[in-house]
C-alpha cells in the first residue's frame, strides 16, 4: 500500500492527527455521562489505552495486521519493520494506531466506574496486539474477508462493532454497577454529571470523523479527492439524520426530546454509515442515519432494560449495534455509479451477494471477537480482578485508584495549612493563643429601645430557578442576612417522571433552593406574604416555608447577640 505522493501522505498525516484527537471526544463523552467521583479515573483510563496500545501495535499487532503469513493471520514481525518494507509504510503505521487505539477505548464507557484501572490496562493491551489485528487482518490486510469481497471502507466492523462487542461482553461479566437495577429488576437512570462535557465530546467526535472516514481514502491524488468529498458527505449527512431521528423518538417516547440520547444518536449515525460511506450516494446514507436512529434507541433500551447490562454511556447501542448494522446496510446501498454492477448493494441491482457477504464477516468478527475477549475477562477477573471493591465504587474510584481527592478543583477539600512551613507554624501559634474579640475589634455595643424582640427563622425550598426574584424580594422588604444552598430533595408528590436514556429517573430527590433567613424587625407575616407572592404559580412545584422560633444569636465578630446580632454595625 503506497502512497502516491507527497500531497496524498500530507493527507493521510493530518487525518491521523484528527483520528489521535478523537482521544479527547471519547474522554469527554465518558466523563460527561458519568459521575462526576470517577472523573480522573475515566480521563486516565483513556490516556493510558492510547499510551499502552500505540507501542504494543507496533511492537507487534502491525505486523499481525498487514503481515502475508496467510488469510487468517498476518505474521509475528516485531517492531513492524518486515511489513514496512513489503510494501507499507510508515504513514499507514501511524494511521492504522489511531484505529487500534479507538477500538481500545470504546470498551471504556461501557465499563465505567467499578472497573479496576490495573485490569483496564492489561485488557486494553490485548486488543491492541492480537484481537483488533487478527479481524483488522481479515478484513484491511488482504485477509478472507477481503478475497471474498467484504466492504468495510473505514471500519464500522473493523474497529466499531470489535470495541463494542468487547464493551458488551466486558459490561456483562463486570456487572451493574450499584444501585443501578431495583430488587425486581427494574433499571434506575444514573444520569451523567455534565452534559456540557458530553456534548463537546460529540461535537469533537463528528468534528474528527471526518479525518475518520475522509483519511481513509488515504490520498487525494487522481480519484482520491472525489472520493472523500462523496466520504465527507455522507459521513455528515447520516450523523445529522440520525441525530433527528433520535429526537423525534425520544420526543414522542419520553414526551420531552433526551439530549443525553440524542447525542448518543449523532455518534450512532456516524458510526453505522462508517463501513459504507464511499459507496452510499447521499439518499443511502439518510436511510442509514434514520436506521441509526432506532437502532441506538431501542438498542440501548433494550441492553439496559432487558439483558440488564449497565452500560453508563451508551457505548453497545452506539458501536457494537451500529456497528453491525451498519455494515450490513452496505450490502443493500453500495452504489458504483454503474461502473460495478457486480458490487452493488441489493438496493442498485448488485444481487444479494454483497448482503450475504457483509453478514458473514459480522458473523465471523463477532466469533472471533467474542470467544478472544470473554477468556481474556475471565482470566483478569479469576486472577487480579476485574471490579473495585464495594466501598471503592461507592467511594468514586478517583481516590482509591489515583489518590485524587476530586477531579475538580472547586471540589477540593480545603487544606488550613502545609506542614513545615512558617505559615503553618504561626497558624498554629495563633490557635494555641487566640485573641480576645475586644483586642480583635472595635466593639460598639448598642441597646435598641423598645424591649426584646423576638427571634424568627424562616425556612424557604422552591425551585431553583426563583432564586433572583426570590433574592430581589426580599431584599425590597428589608431582609439583608439570607443563607442559600442548592439541594436536592422531593416533596409529598415526588415530582414527576423523568426520563433519561429510556430509564425512568428516581424523582423522590429532586433539585430545589434552600433560602433560609432570621428575621426580627422585619414582621415574619411580612416575609412570608412575599415569599408567597413571589413563589405562587399554581402549580405542583411551588415550594414550601417553614417558620421556627430561634433562641438566640451572636454574632461572633462583636459578640453582639439577639436582636443586634442582626442589625448592621452602623
Amino acid at each position: 500500500m503506497e502512497l502516491a505522493t507527497s500531497v496524498d501522505v500530507g493527507w493521510t498525516l493530518v487525518a491521523a492527527a484528527l483520528v489521535f484527537f478523537m482521544q479527547a471526544g471519547f474522554a469527554m463523552v465518558e466523563t460527561g455521562f458519568t459521575r462526576a467521583k470517577n472523573a480522573g479515573n475515566i480521563i486516565m483510563k483513556n490516556l493510558m489505552d492510547f499510551s499502552l496500545g500505540a507501542p504494543i501495535f507496533w511492537l507487534v499487532g502491525f505486523g499481525i495486521m498487514f503481515g502475508t503469513t496467510n488469510g487468517f493471520f498476518g505474521a509475528f514481525d516485531f517492531f513492524a519493520d518486515g511489513v514496512v518494507g513489503e510494501g507499507y509504510n510508515w504513514t499507514t503505521l501511524v494511521f492504522q494506531t489511531m484505529f487500534c487505539a479507538t477500538a481500545a477505548t470504546i470498551v471504556s464507557g461501557s465499563m465505567a466506574e467499578r472497573t479496576k484501572f490495573s485490569a483496564y490496562c492489561i485488557y486494553s493491551m490485548v486488543i491492541s496486539a492480537i484481537i483488533y489485528p487478527v479481524s483488522g487482518h481479515w478484513i484491511w490486510g488482504g485477509g478472507w474477508l477481503s478475497e471474498m469481497g467484504f466492504h468495510d471502507f473505514a471500519g464500522s466492523t473493523a474497529v466499531h462493532f470489535v470495541g463494542g462487542l468487547c464493551a458488551l461482553i466486558g459490561a456483562a461479566i463486570l456487572g451493574p454497577r450499584i444501585g443501578k437495577y431495583t430488587k425486581d429488576g427494574k433499571a434506575r437512570a444514573i444520569p451523567g454529571h455534565s452534559l456540557t462535557l458530553g456534548a463537546l465530546g460529540c461535537f469533537i467526535l463528528w468534528f474528527c470523523w471526518f479525518g475518520f472516514n475522509g483519511g481513509s481514502t488515504v490520498a487525494l491524488s487522481g480519484s482520491g479527492a472525489e472520493v472523500a468529498s462523496r466520504v465527507f458527505m455522507t459521513t455528515n449527512l447520516a450523523a445529522a439524520v440520525a441525530t433527528v431521528t433520535v429526537m423525534c423518538i425520544t420526543w414522542v417516547r419520553y414526551k420531552k426530546p433526551d439530549v443525553s440520547m440524542t447525542l448518543n444518536g449523532s455518534l450512532a449515525g456516524l458510526v453505522a454509515v462508517t463501513a459504507g460511506c464511499d459507496v452510499v450516494t447521499p439518499v443511502g446514507a439518510a436511510i442509514i442515519g434514520i436506521c441509526a436512529g432506532f437502532a441506538v434507541v431501542f438498542g440501548i433500551e433494550f441492553v439496559d432494560q432487558k439483558l440488564k447490562v449497565d452500560d453508563p454511556v451508551g457505548a453497545v447501542g452506539v458501536h457494537c449495534i451500529n456497528g453491525a448494522i451498519g455494515t450490513i446496510l452496505t450490502g443493500l446501498f453500495a452504489y458504483y455509479d454503474g461502473t460495478e454492477v457486480a458490487a452493488n448493494g441489493l438496493f442498485y441491482g448488485g444481487g444479494a451477494g454483497l448482503l450475504i457477504t457483509q453478514i458473514i464477516g459480522v458473523a465471523a468478527v463477532a466469533v472471533w471477537v467474542g470467544v478472544t475477549i470473554t477468556i481474556v475477562f475471565q482470566i483478569i477477573k479469576h486472577t487480579i480482578g476485574l471490579r473495585v471493591s464495594e466501598a471503592e465504587e461507592l467511594m468514586g474510584l478517583d481516590k482509591p485508584e489515583h489518590g485524587l481527592a476530586s477531579a475538580y478543583a472547586d471540589f477540593m477539600p480545603v487544606v488550613p495549612n502545609v506542614l513545615g512551613t512558617r505559615a503553618a507554624e504561626q497558624t498554629a501559634a495563633e490557635m494555641q493563643a487566640p485573641a480576645a474579640v475586644e483586642q480583635a475589634v472595635p466593639v460598639t455595643r448598642v441597646t435598641t429601645e423598645g424591649g426584646t424582640h423576638k427571634l424568627t427563622k424562616v425556612v424557604i425550598v422552591t425551585k431553583q430557578s426563583k432564586f433572583e426574584v426570590l433574592k430581589e424580594a426580599l431584599a425590597g422588604i428589608g431582609v439583608s442576612g439570607m443563607t442559600v444552598t442548592n439541594v436536592i430533595g422531593c416533596g409529598v408528590q415526588h415530582g414527576a417522571a423523568e426520563y433519561y436514556r429510556g430509564a425512568q429517573v428516581d424523582t423522590t430527590l429532586l433539585p430545589k433552593l434552600k433560602m433560609e433567613v432570621v428575621v426580627s424587625k422585619v414582621p415574619v407575616e411580612t416575609v412570608v406574604d412575599t415569599v408567597k407572592k413571589v413563589l405562587y404559580t399554581g402549580h405542583i412545584g411551588d415550594g414550601k416555608i417553614f417558620v421556627y422560633d430561634v433562641e438566640n444569636v451572636i454574632k461572633v465578630r462583636t459578640g453582639a447577640e439577639g436582636f443586634d446580632a442582626l442589625q448592621d454595625d452602623e
